[in-house]
């Protein structure tokens, strides 16, 4: 039980449960907001990776995240969110809104009746794979836990 928190009977009890619920929510959602934005830049910095001159071959290999040129693709990710989904639950997306920038993540066939075949060249789910595993995200969830139980 929290500190500071003293049960006298029922009705008490359900105050402090729903009070402890509540702060829990408050503290996900805060968390979830937390954890996008670190996604996020990880995301941005693994579209600066490499570089090069429009028109010119792009050195990044399939597989690779796509090279920089102008930087439409890194600015056009954003961060949506983060949404309810029900008492201690949210959602937040992050990604690209340039039109071809799902293309990139996954590959496809692209131009005039398919000519051009696009290998993939991901770049949000190793982002997201490398703040997943090294403790980050686990870190900004338990922090914000923590303080809501004031442990």
């Amino acid at each position: 039980m929290a500190e500071g928190v003293q049960v006298l009977g029922v009705t008490q009890l359900d105050a402090a449960i729903a009070g402890l619920a509540a702060a829990l929510d408050t503290a996900t959602r805060s968390a979830t907001a937390k954890a996008s934005h670190l996604v996020d830049a990880e995301i941005k910095q693994t579209l600066g990776t490499t570089s090069h001159q429009r028109g010119t071959p792009t050195p990044s290999s399939p597989g690779e995240p796509p090279s920089l040129v102008t930087g439409t693709l890194r600015r056009s990710i954003t961060v949506d969110g983060p949404h309810p989904l029900g008492l201690g639950l949210w959602d937040a997306q992050i990604g690209p809104t340039a039109v071809y920038g799902r293309i990139q993540e996954l590959g496809g066939v692209a131009g005039r009746g398919g000519a051009t075949v696009l290998p993939p060249r991901p770049y949000v789910q190793p982002s997201f794979n490398r703040v997943a595993s090294d403790g980050s995200l686990a870190e900004v969830y338990l922090s914000a836990w923590r303080a809501a139980i004031a442990i």
